[in-house]
């Protein structure tokens, strides 16, 4: 299944193209652009400092941790133990999409706050109630999910907050939307991928027209899990050129 927005960033942002725009698909790490938008409104002090540990609380009770081996990035594994100011762990969950870094951000948070992050955006379909890696919350149907509509308005929910737009630029994964645009373009944008799904949506700044969004969202064989090398990446890249290619349109 493949799943594609874009709309104009000014504006109300309605779509100018819909392909599958309300299908659900596992919202991987798309949903750490929520976790933020919920840390920032909450007025949590990002200097603080945060213990870093790797035990969190599920959401149908008990404990969980997050495996190493399937964190994207090893610096926050490298600090356990110790403690770091809060801002460090926002800013891994995006640049560098760490999981551990994004359930140390949820604690200090609420998957409340995080629901009316979903709420105020105008998503429709999409919600995020547990954790990464809350495997036991999953066995009994407790599920991430988005669809590519609800991330585009996720994101332009952002308009007012540069300071959240400007941590999406600095996203370390130049693949994915990024790979379909000419080289420097300016785009801040949130890609996730696990086996079988791969998404991202972003909001990118044509130096020749207005800005405009796209998401794109893909579940299926192709998305192998990979964070650079995966397959169904370039499948986003190739999407995101189309779009490139008629970017004076979608503003008309």
């Amino acid at each position: 299944m493949l799943s594609v927005v874009v709309a104009p960033w000014e504006g109300d942002a309605e779509p100018v193209f819909l392909r599958a725009p309300d299908e659900l698909h596992d919202a991987a790490s798309t949903m750490k652009v929520a976790v933020l938008a919920a840390l920032a409104r909450g007025g949590a002090d990002l200097d603080a400092e945060v213990p870093v540990v790797n035990h969190f609380e599920s959401v149908v009770g008990g404990e969980f941790g997050n495996d190493p081996d399937w964190d994207s990035d090893p610096l926050p594994w490298e600090l356990m133990g110790t403690h770091v100011p809060l801002r460090l762990l926002a800013e891994r969950m995006i640049t560098h999409s760490s999981n551990l870094a994004t359930n140390l951000c949820l604690a200090r948070t609420d998957q409340w706050a995080v629901a009316e992050v979903w709420r105020r955006a105008g998503a429709t379909r999409s919600a995020t109630p547990r954790g990464i890696e809350d495997y036991a919350a999953r066995a009994q149907g407790v599920h991430n999910r988005v669809s590519a509509r609800d991330l585009v308005r996720l994101l332009h929910s952002l308009a007012d907050e540069p300071e959240l737009l400007a941590l999406l630029e600095r996203n370390d994964f130049r693949v994915d939307l990024a790979a379909g645009l000419p080289p420097g373009t300016r785009v801040a944008f949130k890609n996730g991928w696990v086996p079988g799904a791969r998404h991202a949506v972003g909001l990118v700044h044509p130096r020749d027209c207005p800005p405009y969004l796209i998401a794109v969202c893909y579940t299926g064989p192709l998305a192998d899990g990979s964070d650079r090398t995966d397959p169904a990446a370039r499948l986003l890249a190739r999407v995101s050129a189309a779009a490139w290619a008629r970017r004076g349109e979608i503003t008309r």
